[in-house]
């Protein structure tokens, strides 16, 4: 027992005397990367050029076929948006069945089949797999194209379109890649309402028969299907598609920037501005420094301890999220940086994503900061090598960018072998400071003179303007001054005089309207109700479910939805006050309000009325009829911006009312249509309680 005891004591002192030679002023060195076994997906080639691979996996009755067909990129030229029309409309019946027999036939087995541009999948339990593989194939060999499926297509595209092409995102985004590859580059191209309505039918039938090829194509088989199976139903199925050869024409060079500059697009009617901060790379995934762009970039805007988020959103509350990305494409690349912020703040914004750029140039990465992106990338790494369709999809990458066969095995030691000297480097390499595109769609009123003064490294840059279509224009005018002799009040009584006079309204007491609007697909009722003394009763319906209520009793208000009742603040009490009554312009007096300018509003030059710190009125210069109101709300430390568009006046009892109320918050529009507008209704007043 003794002997035991003193054994103990000894390998206690022995611990405690190694601990005590740790020096724990040193990061602890990083073990080695941990060694993968990837197994190879089974392979075979038809005699057309299909290529095949199957990744077995039997642990679910299912089965998922994934279709890529590996062209070049091709520029579409004056048919921008064939691509688009064509996996519209593929799908759409075959030679072999028509549009509802093969629809019927996919959701009888619940199975599913999708077609993109130059790629399509199958995924079905593995019983009914051999029927929904020969549906893909033939939905692929066998497509149908008619001018009425076309028609229909076309008209749903360009609907998208046009949805789009008030949204500073989107446009944004168009321009950013526009500009980065240059307008005749496959990457910088888009599609716009007018070169949609360009395409004919026949352009479709003619990107099929050039493009889709099994020449260039690979099928990837995950799931619990047999090799001897899979070879069987593949060839059965896909033997009859015709290998055709593909052009493969010379890529445009990519445009130079020789200085950083602005690039801003005008949206009249963003609450947000976006900002692309940019520069076109030369990096592919084959290439050595691929590993140490990867760390560097998820540093800097890869994850939501970035550098970019830490300052954009955490220290500033300037947005909800930032970020960047470093591409890595055998043909063309871009680095960006990326963020959606308020219009009073898209400068600084600039500014700071300049000086965490700068920061990873210049500054050393702390230790931890770089193990820490390191234990990322091997957890995701990790995780993802428990589903079997990464075996598939890795051995794809292999083949489709050139790697060599062990990339994926070392992946995680050549992120590992990543050093601060090798982020500094490869920052100062590809995130090009002096030769970056700042492309920013936002309301030009509100940013362009900040932009235009804003210094980056002490410098003012060139601005440039840009139309949603990417043609450089003059700088807009955004505002202009007020006529000589026209005034506040001049203003108002016009407005009170194009809604039918003050007699007219005088005689209104409240005013009753019902409308309707769709979200998402789902349809919503509002019931509104106002009257002359300033309360208002405002209820959202959803199949005839009250889902929203907001109440002001001309003091106090409050909003109920899903059974929590949350009083209005002092400010939003103050906002309801302002804006209470039926005609809340023959409450505005020069003492508290005041007219500043002339601005555009959707092409219509209108008088814009400061009514109080937060709320913005605009009357067409024209017509006299108010056709917006902006309000400025706060809520969690983040400010944002409400606006209401007013269109379709009416006459009702003598006065004009608007009976279509487009409401924009943040990214989402609600266009309200007023079915029934009535006034002077019996309304007791417990209905504001």
């Amino acid at each position: 027992m003794k002997n035991k005891i003193l054994f103990i004591f000894i390998t206690c002192l022995m611990v405690f005397s190694a601990q005590a030679q740790i020096d724990r002023s040193q990061m602890p060195k990083p073990g080695p990367a941990p060694q993968i076994n990837l197994s190879q997906p089974a392979s075979f080639t038809l005699k057309n050029g299909l290529k095949v691979m199957l990744v077995e996996n039997h642990k679910l009755p299912r089965v998922r076929a994934t279709l890529l067909i590996d062209n070049k990129p091709h520029a579409e030229n004056n048919n921008i948006g064939t691509k688009d029309i064509y996996s519209a409309m593929m799908g759409n019946g075959t030679t072999t069945y028509s549009k509802d027999e093969y629809n019927e036939k996919i959701d009888f087995m619940g199975a599913s089949i999708g077609f993109g541009e130059e790629s399509a999948y199958a995924s079905s339990l593995s019983k009914f797999f051999p029927e929904v593989l020969a549906l893909l194939a033939d939905g692929i060999i066998n497509p149908v194209f008619t001018q009425e499926e076309f028609d229909q297509q076309q008209e749903r595209i360009i609907e998208g379109i046009k949805s789009g092409d008030k949204s500073a995102q989107v446009i944004a985004g168009n321009l950013s890649s526009y500009l980065a590859y240059g307008k005749n580059h496959p990457y910088g191209e888009f599609a716009t309402e007018t070169s949609i309505q360009n395409i004919k039918l026949e352009d479709v039938k003619a990107y099929y028969n050039t493009y889709i090829s099994p020449k260039n194509a690979y099928l990837v088989l995950v799931g619990d299907i047999r090799l001897k199976e899979a070879k069987k139903l593949v060839k059965k199925h896909f033997k009859n598609w015709k290998a055709t050869n593909v052009p493969e024409n010379a890529l445009p060079a990519l445009p130079k920037i020789a200085t950083t500059q602005l690039n801003i697009i005008d949206v009249p009617n963003a609450v947000q501005s976006e900002i692309r901060v940019q520069n076109t790379i030369d990096l592919k995934m084959s290439d050595p420094d691929y590993f140490a762009v990867l760390v560097a970039n998820n540093i800097l805007g890869g994850s939501f301890g970035s550098y970019l988020n830490m300052n954009l959103r955490e220290e500033h509350g300037y947005t909800y999220g930032a970020g960047s990305r470093a591409s890595a494409d055998k043909y063309a690349s871009r680095f960006y940086a990326s963020t959606s912020v308020r219009n009073e703040v898209t400068d600084s914004a600039v500014v700071q994503i300049f000086k965490e750029i700068d920061r990873i140039k210049t500054t050393p990465v702390a230790t931890e900061k770089l193990t820490n992106a390191k234990a990322k990338f091997a957890g995701d790494f990790v995780l993802k090598l428990e589903k079997p369709s990464t075996i598939a999809s890795y051995a794809l990458n292999i083949k489709t960018n050139d790697l060599n066969e062990d990339f994926y095995k070392n992946f995680l030691k050549n992120i590992n072998a990543v050093t601060t000297e090798d982020i500094t480097r490869v920052a100062n390499k590809y995130f090009k400071t002096n030769n970056m595109q700042i492309v920013i769609a936002g309301k030009g009123s509100e940013i362009a003179h900040n932009l235009e003064n804003m210094k980056i490294n002490g410098k003012k840059l060139p601005a440039f303007y840009y139309n949603k279509e990417g043609e450089k224009v003059k700088r807009p005018v955004f505002s202009k001054k007020i006529p000589q002799g026209t005034t506040l009040t001049s203003v108002l009584d016009k407005y009170i005089n194009a809604i039918g006079g003050k007699t007219a309204i005088d005689k209104v007491d409240n005013v009753t309207m019902q409308g309707g609007a769709q979200i998402q697909g789902m349809a919503l009722t509002f019931d509104i109700k106002q009257t002359k003394d300033g309360k208002s009763l405002q209820l959202v319906k959803m199949n005839g479910m009250t889902i929203s209520k907001n109440v002001f009793n001309g003091s106090t208000g409050y909003a109920e939805a899903q059974g929590q009742k949350v009083a209005y603040t002092e400010e939003q009490n103050k906002s309801a006050k302002d804006q209470s009554g039926l005609f809340p312009e023959l409450n505005i007096t020069s003492e508290k309000s005041k007219l500043l300018n002339i601005e555009a509003v959707e092409g219509k030059d209108a008088y814009v009325v400061q009514v109080n710190e937060n709320t913005k009125n605009y009357y067409d210069t024209k017509t006299g009829l108010k056709i917006q109101t902006k309000v400025t709300m706060s809520q969690n430390g983040q400010s944002y911006e409400s606006i209401t568009k007013y269109g379709d006046y009416r006459e009702v009892n003598g006065v004009l009312f608007p009976h279509n109320l487009k409401v924009n918050m943040g990214p989402e529009t609600i266009d309200i249509k007023i079915i029934e507008a009535l006034i002077n209704q019996k309304i007791s007043d417990s209905e504001f309680n």
